[in-house]
């Protein structure tokens, strides 16, 4: 490959960076990705990030080293704005020789139906398609519901990435909750459910729910009832919820005995890498105080942490620092946690899903 006649390009439209790379004389770009921009949470702060997504490479032009060259250009691009990256659905082996590491279980809840009739579900409220006038509630309950979440996003006012129906492709059902003191514009709604719909001809019988939240409980089991009740009319046995096992939803249905599935990828899912440590720590200093639950800590350790002194390595603090591991977790892979050090990186670094830290999840459509 003749690397002078590569052009790296860049292009800045509707809030996404689309990044090129060029051949002399080819009218075509030989690879392509983009570039998000968001505030992802690393529990109960958020920081700005990027997210490398829709990565493409010509047939033609595969194996010569193109994609490498393009990644190498849009991460440094994005050093320069944020301290850290992600990589959302990555493929296996691509990423981690440019410092990207898995960080991330994929979870879902299995409901069977009969468990919801079991519980007995009463509530009161209304269960509707929701319209557009529904989604800014919608993104208040999602805030609300995962403020101290890692890898959850914060959702802006305007946040709608609902998918469209299309004849073959099945779009999203949003179904709301509304008390009775709406009016069908939203001003009612306590709570929400975004399902995966269906397209026409599907003979598919499952139901799928991308996520769903609610204000409390008794809307989440009013929800819950309704969902089951659509199982029936689809003469199937369970549904999926992709929701995390310590979300209101979740700690709902464990009571009635569902299952919870996770599943930890060897390499590649949603990635992340620290291109700026001492900023990236730095930002993050209010969440580890958070966490430190008022232990006592040497004057300057956090300095220490950001320089490298306490955890060498990148990889493995962005997973501490999103809670895929625990130091537990750490030890087990090959850390030393300095003499004296052991109370102050347990709390820490709890690892998700346990005292201090929830559960860290990205929701389906909040991907790219």
């Amino acid at each position: 490959m003749n690397e002078r006649s590569l052009a790296y390009e860049e292009e800045f439209v509707g809030g996404v960076r689309h990044c090129r790379m060029r051949r002399e004389g080819d009218p075509e770009p030989v690879c392509s990705l983009e570039v998000v921009s968001f505030r992802q949470r690393f529990g109960a702060v958020a920081v700005a990030a990027e997210g490398i997504g829709g990565v493409e490479t010509r047939p033609d032009c595969r194996r010569e080293g193109y994609m490498r060259r393009l990644l190498g250009a849009a991460v440094e691009g994005m050093r320069g704005r944020v301290a850290v990256g992600f990589v959302s659905e990555a493929i296996e082996g691509a990423y981690e020789q440019r410092g990207f590491v898995t960080a991330l279980g994929e979870g879902e809840l299995v409901v069977p139906v009969r468990a919801v009739e079991r519980a007995g579900v009463v509530g009161g409220g209304v269960v509707r398609a929701g319209t557009d006038a529904d989604m800014a509630e919608v993104v208040r309950i999602f805030n609300s519901a995962h403020a101290e979440r890692p890898w959850s996003r914060v959702r802006e006012a305007d946040w709608d990435r609902r998918v469209p129906q299309g004849m073959w492709k099945p779009g999203s059902e949003l179904l709301v909750l509304e008390d009775g003191a709406g009016s069908g514009s939203g001003s009612g709604v306590t709570g929400y459910a975004l399902l995966r719909g269906r397209a026409f001809g599907d003979s598919v019988r499952t139901l799928v729910v991308h996520e769903m939240g609610a204000r409390d409980a008794a809307g989440a089991r009013r929800l819950l009832a309704e969902l089951a009740a659509r199982c029936w009319e689809l003469r199937v046995a369970s549904f999926t919820v992709r929701e995390p096992a310590d979300s209101l939803v979740g700690r709902i249905v464990r009571g009635w005995g569902c299952v919870y599935r996770q599943r930890y990828p060897v390499g590649g899912g949603m990635m992340a890498r620290i291109l700026r440590r001492e900023v990236l720590v730095g930002e993050l200093e209010p969440e580890l105080r958070r966490r430190a639950e008022g232990r006592p800590y040497p004057e300057g350790v956090v300095g220490e942490l950001a320089r490298g002194a306490l955890v060498p390595d990148d990889g493995v603090l962005v997973r501490l620092l999103l809670g895929y591991w625990s130091v537990a977790d750490a030890v087990v892979e090959g850390l030393v946690v300095p003499e004296g050090y052991g109370g102050l990186f347990r709390g820490w670094f709890p690892g998700g899903g346990g005292l201090g830290l929830a559960m860290p999840h990205a929701h389906v459509l909040d991907r790219y």
